[in-house]
């Protein structure tokens, strides 16, 4: 078993991924097994079930993968690398258990297919697993959600041979849900979801969003939060009316839910945008329906101007290109200030400085963003990009304008920059922004 991950092993990591284990394992059957037994008491108990489901084949053998999760279980918590990788990996599987129980216990469901008789060792697995596991506890799926936990992890610790045989066997378990007759449909995307949430709960590259949850003082933003939490609501009331097929609405709604949660409280690191210009792939799996709206109202807006436009000395100002519009571009560097979607640099320097939507960088990101702009420009022509790359990078090349002292005023600043681009949106909340750098920054040099 080969790591993918680099660097040392911290040492004395047994003890506590022993511990953790300690804790998890009861802890898991006593809250599954109280969940079970409230439902139990319940006089009648609903379920889910899509039409097509009485075509899925049942496979006995298929609870030999859905067993195993349990051994991978175990042996996850000895593949972290760091105490923090530890107790994030921990943390993960915790927050799934808590979130699942407590849905069981809230909305529960019943699953309603007859398994048929058996025998012999596979017969006596389904008679150990029926010993504890009720047909009560179903969406979301606390199997799926820990697998996508566990994936992530084993993915992250295995290479080679060795991972693509995980990534084989963590797909027969994730298919064994349903053809063990364990599961409904609607388990196993509500399952994804909540795992996924996990991990984007608990990053390893970056403090929990949690810890730098703060309420916005910008009315701007809770204004655009209502609107989020607006959108969530109608789809939510749509996905119950609709019913069947239209329970998919629910998946926007989570992530109008999480794009509210960012304008309200998170800022711009609920999108956990990386260092390399990529969403994590929690932020990814999570906000998919937001994002690939977030791309079409990019494309749709700058139809008619996808070019960049020069300002001044070899900086442009455009929307977020993707990676075959970098390739074919002059360009050595890129400045980035989209928080809400991905960009691939591939060899180019970069910088990414995320900016929520609609929303006016501060004076300090200001600042920050001018310093990255003349120092990416040493590197060549230097592209600073938003998803439309008329409001959030018009505002950082202004900062630069400003900070550089080619510009000496902030009208004259915007002037250059409507020359340059002529749609580019300056508001009166930049402005405020931009403001301070023209009293307080000096020429950095003569021109």
């Amino acid at each position: 078993m080969s790591h993918a991950t680099t660097g040392q092993r911290e040492p004395g990591l047994l003890k506590p991924a022993v511990l953790w284990l300690l804790v998890l394992a009861p802890l898991f059957f006593a809250t599954y097994g109280f969940a079970t037994w409230v439902t139990t008491q319940r006089a009648e108990v609903g379920s889910l079930v899509f039409d097509w489901e009485n075509h899925v084949p049942f496979w006995a053998w298929s609870i030999v993968p859905y067993w195993s999760i349990d051994l991978l279980y175990g042996l996850s918590l000895l593949l972290p690398d760091t105490r923090q990788e530890l107790k994030r990996h921990a943390l993960r599987l915790l927050t799934a258990q808590l979130i699942a129980v407590s849905c069981f216990l809230l909305w529960p469901l019943r699953f309603t297919f007859e398994r048929p008789e058996l025998d012999g060792v596979f017969g006596w697995l389904f008679e150990v697993l029926a010993g504890f596991d009720k047909p009560f506890n179903q969406a979301p799926s606390l199997h799926i959600a820990l697998l996508v936990v566990l994936w992530t992890c084993y993915q992250r610790h295995l290479s080679g041979l060795w991972r693509g045989l995980m990534h084989v066997w963590f797909g027969l378990i994730g298919v064994s849900v349903l053809t063990t007759y364990q599961h409904h449909f609607i388990d196993l995307p509500t399952g994804a979801l909540l795992g996924w949430l996990c991990v984007w709960l608990w990053p390893l590259d970056r403090p929990s969003p949690l810890c730098s949850a703060r309420l916005a003082r910008d009315s701007k933003r809770w204004t655009l939060s209502l609107g989020y939490l607006i959108g969530a609501g109608v789809l939510c009331l749509l996905a119950w009316r609709i019913g069947g097929g239209g329970l998919w609405l629910l998946w926007p709604t989570l992530a109008l839910l999480l794009v509210a949660l960012n304008y309200a409280v998170l800022d711009a690191s609920g999108f956990q945008k990386r260092a390399d210009g990529r969403l994590s792939w929690a932020a990814r799996w999570l906000l998919a329906p937001y994002l690939a709206a977030a791309w079409l109202n990019s494309r749709g807006w700058t139809r008619r101007h996808p070019q960049p436009d020069r300002v001044l000395d070899g900086v442009w100002l455009g929307r977020i290109p993707t990676r075959r519009e970098l390739q074919d571009s002059p360009f050595k560097a890129v400045l980035d200030l989209c928080a809400e979607l991905s960009l691939d640099p591939g060899n180019l320097a970069y910088r990414s400085l995320p900016v929520l939507d609609l929303t006016a960088p501060t004076t300090a990101q200001c600042l920050e963003a001018a310093q990255a702009i003349e120092d990416l420009r040493q590197h060549g022509p230097l592209l600073v990009c938003c998803a439309l790359g008329y409001s959030r990078s018009a505002t950082a090349v202004a900062a630069w304008l400003l900070h550089s002292g080619r510009a000496a005023t902030l009208d004259q600043a915007i002037l250059q920059l409507q020359r340059a681009r002529p749609g580019i949106v300056l508001r009166q909340a930049h402005r405020v922004a931009l403001t301070p750098l023209c009293l307080s920054t000096e020429p950095a040099h003569d021109h």
